[in-house]
């Protein structure tokens, strides 16, 4: 069942559209996260989901109920949406305790304080803080905070949870163990959210299916391993993961494979839409699918590894050949699980594995 609907939305910020006809949905149970690079547009579609920006054109309802309508000119405002909302920063009111912070949407619904009290113990103990109601914010972890956050969004049963980059404050390690908390939490309640995100680690993590933003538009939408193992355009397959990327001139299109060659190299790969014989084109590959050979094979090249890298669970390998000018440098990497001392070594790129796309 659609819980949220989003059509041909249009947001302007002076003269500077940053918004250009999104449409999406959310599915009662499902987690969307917008994914994209800064000034793709993710948050701006958050915050006008919540009423917080003013949209220039489109529809926008949960369930039945229309939250904005550019045709009939109809606008429920932010506050009356129901909707919950955790920002980046937390905004928890420094001056009230846990439970007050979690209890204040309650308290402007006129909600009897019995049952106040009633609802903010359940939450704290849904989320781990069932002791630390009396505390104030400064008292509390960075990870403990975000709980009160998203404690305070939950309290009163939104129909739909939207986070802005909430974990964005953590540290690498506490962000790891916030990312499985919430995605357990959300199961758990079964809650339908939108999230905004630049980290594609978390949004495959937490997520039901991503949305890719580019420029105010959606560039690609799937589930997490649509988006990494099979991306459309070559936006996507850069953004997605990590990448060698080749530059070179399509030589020959053979139905769905495709030849792309430089200098000193020649691949095969899975052809991307639009792609003609002649054209500039990208080949990629994600740096885990490269593989080190002992001989030359189909799809392989012979470059000369320049340093290791040990990475905790693996090491990196580094190659580098130099070209005619630096313009000109190959450079690739691939992962293993040992140390190698440099020297020429050969690398095989699965044509399976390989996509190429205009460039």
């Amino acid at each position: 069942m659609i819980e949220l609907s989003v059509e041909n939305l249009h947001l302007d910020y002076g003269d500077n559209p940053v918004l250009k006809g999104v449409s999406m949905q959310l599915q009662r149970g499902e987690v969307v996260s917008l994914l994209g690079p800064s000034g793709s547009g993710k948050t701006t579609l958050l915050r006008a989901v919540a009423g917080l920006e003013a949209a220039k054109k489109g529809r926008i309802t949960i369930n039945d109920r229309v939250l904005f309508d550019s045709e009939t000119r109809s606008e429920v405002p932010a506050e009356l949406r129901d909707l919950g909302i955790v920002f980046q920063s937390y905004a928890l009111w420094p001056h009230k305790t846990v439970a007050e912070n979690i209890a204040y949407p309650l308290k402007l619904r006129k909600v009897k304080a019995a049952e106040q009290r009633t609802r903010v113990q359940d939450i704290l103990n849904q989320l781990g803080l069932g002791k630390l109601g009396q505390r104030y914010p400064h008292e509390l972890s960075g990870g403990q905070q975000q709980r009160v956050a998203i404690g305070r969004a939950l309290v009163y049963n939104p129909p739909v949870l939207l986070l802005d980059e909430p974990l964005s404050n953590l540290d690498a390690k506490l962000r790891e163990e916030a990312r499985a908390f919430l995605r357990e939490l959300i199961m758990r309640l079964g809650l339908s959210a939108i999230m905004v995100t630049h980290d594609q680690n978390e949004a495959m993590a937490i997520s039901d299916r991503i949305l890719l933003l580019n420029n105010g538009k959606i560039e690609q939408q799937g589930t997490p391993q649509e988006m990494y193992g099979s991306p459309t355009t070559l936006f996507c397959a850069e953004f997605m993961g990590s990448n060698n990327i080749l530059q070179g001139t399509v030589s020959e299109i053979d139905g769905q494979e495709a030849v792309v060659q430089g200098q000193g190299w020649r691949l095969r790969g899975r052809a991307g839409a639009g792609l003609q014989q002649g054209q500039p084109a990208s080949a990629i590959i994600r740096v885990e699918q490269l593989r080190l050979g002992s001989d030359a094979g189909v799809n392989s090249m012979q470059l000369p590894l320049v340093t290791s890298m040990y990475l905790g669970d693996k090491w990196e390998y580094l190659f580098r050949a130099h070209g005619a000018d630096a313009h000109d440098a190959l450079v690739l990497r691939a992962y293993g699980n040992q140390e190698r001392v440099p020297g020429q070594c050969h690398l095989e790129l699965p044509p399976e594995h390989v996509w190429v796309f205009p460039s």
